[in-house]
């Protein structure tokens, strides 16, 4: 056996070995981005129709808890609830998605088992839940009566007095039941900042120029993230909505990552995560 075939021979092993290391270090990231504590994001927003001078809201946002196994239970999403409570928020926003799908290994929870964890929020000026598209798939009726039952208002084009905000929530439009026009007349007779949550945020390409802040989910950042770029965002939009923050025609938007998963029981590059966010009057 010549020199060059023994090394041949040699290098393949350690070849093999380098490439389940490397699998194994992608697996393990992976599987700390899905089950990681959510991190906690702040932002500061001057709304449109505050009262000079008067006091800002804080306001956390949730959304996408999708429970089921093998990585949302509902004694995880109880932890969640407990870091939020500790944030103390004036007002918490549920923006949709609480249950989940079979797929793919997935096993989901009942809606009750999902929803129960919620009822331990507390703020001040009270929780808010809107629907996602899943809840509408599972039932809706069966998830939006478990909301209720476990004591969370839950806005479905209506909106809401909440302390100097006009808080509206979006039908869910992935399922064609948003109507923007009739939750935005609402929000302006109430009167005061207007903050509109929406499960995806698409909406937020029609939202006339000056309304204020509208809050989503959905998109899970992409939920698998590459150096950044997300292969699938949800969204007609591609990644302009994707995650973060977007400021277009004097309007401020946010989207979460959520917590939960979709299909893959996994995240990686898009760590689950909940919004502070602070509004105030503009200067």
């Amino acid at each position: 056996m010549t020199y060059r075939r023994l090394a041949r021979v040699g290098i393949r092993p350690a070849l093999v070995l380098v490439a389940l290391l490397f699998l194994g270090a992608i697996a393990a990231l992976a599987w700390h981005d899905t089950m990681a504590d959510p991190v906690v994001r702040r932002a500061s927003v001057a709304l449109p129709g505050l009262p000079a001078g008067s006091k800002p809201v804080t306001i956390a946002l949730l959304s996408d808890t999708h429970v089921a196994s093998p990585n949302m239970s509902p004694a995880r999403l109880a932890r969640i609830v407990a870091q939020i409570n500790a944030l103390r928020p004036d007002v918490v926003v549920l923006a949709g998605d609480y249950v989940s799908e079979r797929t793919f290994g997935v096993s989901p929870y009942s809606a009750h088992e999902a929803i129960a964890p919620l009822a331990a929020l507390r703020a001040p000026l009270g929780v808010y839940a809107i629907m996602g598209n899943h809840d509408h798939w599972h039932e809706h009726s069966t998830v939006r009566e478990e909301l209720v039952r476990q004591g969370l208002t839950v806005l479905v084009n209506e909106a809401r007095k909440v302390g100097p905000l006009a808080l509206g929530g979006l039908g869910d439009a992935v399922s064609y039941q948003a109507r923007l026009d009739a939750t935005l007349g609402e929000m302006r007779r109430i009167g005061g900042g207007r903050v509109i949550v929406s499960h995806t945020p698409d909406p937020f390409a029609n939202l006339p120029r000056d309304t204020g802040l509208m809050l989503a989910g959905h998109t899970h950042c992409g939920q698998i993230r590459l150096f950044g770029w997300a292969p699938m965002t949800n969204s007609r939009y591609g990644s302009r909505y994707a995650c973060g923050l977007a400021r277009e025609r004097g309007n401020v938007l946010v989207v979460t990552a959520g917590i939960g998963t979709t299909l893959l029981p996994l995240r990686f590059g898009a760590r689950p995560d909940i919004w502070l966010i602070r509004v105030g009057p503009q200067a």
